[in-house]
């Protein structure tokens, strides 16, 4: 009994080993495995535009030919006006920074006047001004900047695509196990669906924040517009860090009321949009806990960088959905799970 136990120990301790150096293995090939998965989930993404195409009878060529070329329209008209705004905005950087360092004096005079006492220097080195100010330029560029080999995602997009047709038929032939074949249909269902929902759902806020910021009066609405869109795929905290540069430019530029009303935009588009449209769009949910969510946000980031942050669900629910296949490892499955179902057995 106690040999048993012994080997199950050291059992334990060999996978402990060998997801450490998977892991350090991941890491170390982050610049290869970074491109293929923005490629596999741009592929998803694209994948239900493609497959209309081809139900309706257009040939496979041609339908792949509309797709990529109404992608490539759609990013270069983005990347042209993000490019823009980057521009402008790091250009007119020192301005904002000495109106914004005005504002955060202001605020130690009022907090002085109510009894607080907050020194301006103290206050001022804690708030980097021109970090605040910058941060979300600086991420855009680093996203910008993984598509400096765009012409690889490009082709590797077209190949995923042409290849989606076939895939499945393939991997029946290859494994006559029918078990494989549905839980590989399952990953590739729920990550297409929270995908395609998930995009819909962001362009969806996107598109509501420019609007609103343009009603405003906010510099470079359309700069926050796509840092709301990308954010939203970062669950708790996107909306969070996509609202902070666009209520700093109101308040420097606009002043504290309407820095107040934009403060409202973003607190209102996620209650709708994260708290009532999305989980009534998708269904029974994620079945991810929330603890979960959150960990794997600073696991697939610190393994992955920022693509592993806008990635990070759909990594996790294909893990779960993995380990779910096998006896030895559905407990990691049901941990990663928010156990609802659980509840409702007892």
């Amino acid at each position: 009994m106690q040999k048993q136990q012994e080997q199950k120990i050291g059992y334990y301790f060999i996978i402990m080993a060998s997801v450490v150096i998977i892991l350090a293995g991941i890491k170390s090939a982050s610049a290869i495995l970074v491109p293929f998965l923005l490629s596999l989930f741009i592929a998803i993404i694209l994948a239900p535009l493609y497959t209309y195409f081809t139900k309706k009878r257009v040939p496979s060529a041609l339908a792949l030919l509309i797709v990529m070329t109404l992608f490539l329209i759609l990013i270069a008209l983005v990347a042209k006006l993000i490019g823009t705004s980057i521009t402008d905005f790091s250009a007119n950087i020192d301005i904002y920074t000495q109106k914004l360092s005005l504002q955060y004096k202001e605020f130690s005079v009022y907090a002085t006047n109510i009894g607080l006492e907050i020194p301006e220097d103290a206050f001022a080195n804690i708030f980097d001004t021109k970090r605040i100010m910058t941060f979300s330029t600086t991420i855009l560029q680093s996203l910008g900047g993984l598509f400096t080999n765009g012409f690889v995602i490009i082709l590797t997009v077209i190949f995923m695509l042409l290849e989606f047709t076939h895939f499945m038929t393939k991997i029946d032939r290859a494994d006559g196990e029918k078990d494989t074949l549905k839980h590989i249909e399952m990953i590739a269902t729920n990550i297409k669906h929270y995908m395609v929902i998930k995009t819909l759902i962001s362009i969806g806020t996107g598109l509501i924040v420019w609007i609103v910021l343009l009603m405003i009066g906010t510099d470079y609405a359309f700069l926050w517009a796509v840092l709301a869109f990308l954010f939203n795929f970062i669950p708790n905290i996107g909306s969070i860090i996509a609202a902070v540069p666009a209520v700093l430019m109101t308040l420097v530029q606009l002043g504290s009321f309407s820095a107040l009303l934009v403060t409202g935009l973003y607190v209102g588009v996620n209650v709708v949009m994260g708290s009532i449209v999305e989980p009534k769009v998708m269904g029974k949910g994620l079945g991810l806990s929330t603890l979960v969510v959150f960990l794997s946000l600073l696991f697939w980031g610190w393994l992955l960088g920022i693509v592993g942050m806008l990635l990070s669900i759909p990594l996790t629910i294909m893990a779960k959905i993995i380990c779910e296949a096998h006896p030895n490892t559905r407990w990691i499955s049901t941990l990663l799970g928010s156990g609802e179902h659980l509840i409702q057995r007892a």
